[in-house]
C-alpha cells in the first residue's frame, strides 16, 4: 500500500512545489528583516573589537561592505560607513579612557597592561617618536596601518594626552578606516554575483592587507641588518 501512495506522493508534492517555494521564500527574512539585525551586529561586533584587539574588525566592515553591495536599499553601504565608524570610534574611546584611569591609578589597570602587552618595545618606541614628530595627525594612519592602532594609543596614554586631545585625532582616523575597509568590501562584492562570494573575496583581500606590512618587515628585516 505504501509503496502504490509513492508515485501519487511525489506527484502531489510536484504539483505544489509553487506553494511550497513561496512559503519558503516568505519562511527567509526580507531584506529590511536582515538590515534591522545586520547593522546592530556590526555595531556591537565593531564596538567589542575595539576594546579586544583580538577581533578583525576590518574584516567584518569588509563582509558588511559585500552584502551591502548587493543590497537593493541605496542607503545600505551609507549605513555600513556610519555605524562601523561610530562603532570604532566609540570603542577607542572607551579603550582609552579605561587606560588613561590606568595611568593615572597607583596600581594600574589590567586594560593598560594589556595594551603594554600587545605592544613591542620597538613599536612603542617608534610611536613615541612619530607622537613627538607629527602630533595628533598620527593618530589618523595609526588606524589605517595594519597593528599600528595599539602602539600609538598607549603612546599617547604614557604622554598623559587627555580624552578630548585623542578624540579630536581619532574621529578622522575612524572615518578613514571605515571608508578603507568598505572600499575592500566593495571591491570583494563586485567581483561575484553572488553575496557569500563576496564576503570570502572581500576577507580575503582584508587578509592580505592585513599580512602586508608583517610580510615587509620580514622580508627587509635581514637587508637592514646586513646594512
Amino acid at each position: 500500500m505504501n509503496a502504490s501512495r509513492a508515485p501519487e506522493s511525489l506527484a502531489e508534492l510536484a504539483a505544489h512545489a509553487p506553494q511550497l517555494a513561496d512559503r519558503l521564500a516568505a519562511v527567509v527574512p526580507p531584506e529590511s528583516t536582515q538590515q534591522a539585525a545586520g547593522y546592530p551586529s556590526l555595531f556591537v561586533l565593531v564596538v567589542l573589537g575595539s576594546l579586544v584587539p583580538v577581533v578583525p574588525t576590518g574584516a567584518l566592515v569588509s563582509s558588511a561592505a559585500a552584502v551591502a553591495f548587493h543590497h537593493t536599499s541605496p542607503f545600505a553601504l551609507l549605513l555600513v560607513f556610519l555605524v562601523a565608524s561610530a562603532a570604532a570610534f566609540l570603542g577607542d574611546l572607551g579603550l582609552y579612557w579605561l587606560g588613561a584611569r590606568g595611568v593615572r591609578s597607583k596600581n594600574g589597570s589590567r586594560w593598560l597592561e594589556r595594551l603594554r602587552e600587545r605592544s613591542a618595545p620597538e613599536r612603542l618606541a617608534q610611536a613615541q617618536q612619530r607622537l613627538d614628530e607629527h602630533g595628533v595627525l598620527v593618530l589618523v594612519l595609526s588606524r589605517l596601518v595594519p597593528a599600528g592602532r595599539i602602539p600609538i594609543m598607549l603612546a599617547c596614554l604614557l604622554a598623559r594626552q587627555p580624552v578630548r586631545w585623542f578624540a579630536r585625532g581619532d574621529l578622522p582616523a575612524c572615518l578613514a578606516w571605515a571608508a578603507t575597509y568598505q572600499l575592500i568590501g566593495i571591491l570583494g562584492g563586485s567581483l561575484f554575483s553572488e553575496p557569500w562570494q563576496g564576503v570570502a573575496a572581500a576577507v580575503g583581500l582584508t587578509v592580505l592587507v592585513s599580512a602586508a606590512p608583517a610580510v615587509w618587515r620580514r622580508v627587509r628585516g635581514p637587508h637592514d641588518r646586513s646594512a
